[in-house]
């Protein structure tokens, strides 16, 4: 859910690229195909696309969607409300899903679960105390503390920040909440790795 006057005559997605996704879109498998949800404009979407991953994308708007110009063979590009209708996707899951900016708690178990072996997570809203320094101000387009944290105990949490932050480019300042998290594969033969397995070969999540 999110407030149509936050950005201030910004078109939502038509921002550049979040510096948190681009910080963290290496996590995603090479190709891996990206889920952009509420995607606005299609900003991350282009990123992605950019980087050889094929996109799918969903937003209500049919405008934003409409000015998407990626291939058809690599976007996936979908019209719905997810917030009343049903979820467009039911069943499939991705390699990488991405959020900014847009918070509809009730959804996030679906989020969670559209997520394949391996897949990445990478999350930016706001969250409380944005309503001292402007919009969104409501509690429901708001993450509690620590919230992100909690909804994603049980993926392999690479990095999590929430602070304020002011914005050197202009954009208004504000109170920020944001994750990237792994669903970590289990081993191919479905049993437990051995202690010299898993010892030997801890996942690499790579710092940028």
């Amino acid at each position: 859910m999110k407030e149509a006057e936050f950005k201030e005559g910004r078109l939502h997605g038509m921002e550049p690229p979040s510096a948190w996704v681009q910080r963290w879109s290496h996590l995603v498998a090479d190709r891996g195909v990206v889920l952009d949800v509420a995607c606005g404009y299609g900003r991350h979407a282009r990123w992605f696309y950019e980087r050889n991953h094929p996109v799918v994308l969903v937003d209500r708007s049919q405008d934003a969607i409409e000015s998407i110009a990626i291939l058809a063979q690599v976007c996936e590009a979908v019209v719905a409300d997810i917030e009343t209708g049903p979820w467009p996707f039911a069943g499939r899951q991705f390699d990488a899903v991405i959020v900014t900016n847009y918070l509809w708690r009730p959804l996030m178990p679906t989020l969670l679960n559209s997520l394949a072996p391996g897949g990445v997570l990478i999350y930016e809203t706001f969250t409380q105390g944005n309503e001292t320094v402007g919009k969104p101000s409501r509690p429901d387009f708001l993450l509690r503390p620590g919230e992100l944290l909690e909804l994603c105990r049980g993926l392999r949490v690479v990095a999590f920040e929430e602070g304020f932050q002011e914005d050197p480019k202009g954009l208004p300042p504000r109170f920020i909440q944001r994750i990237a998290a792994v669903r970590e594969a289990e081993n191919h033969t479905g049993l437990p790795a051995s202690p010299n397995q898993a010892a030997t070969r801890p996942p690499r999540y790579r710092l940028p």
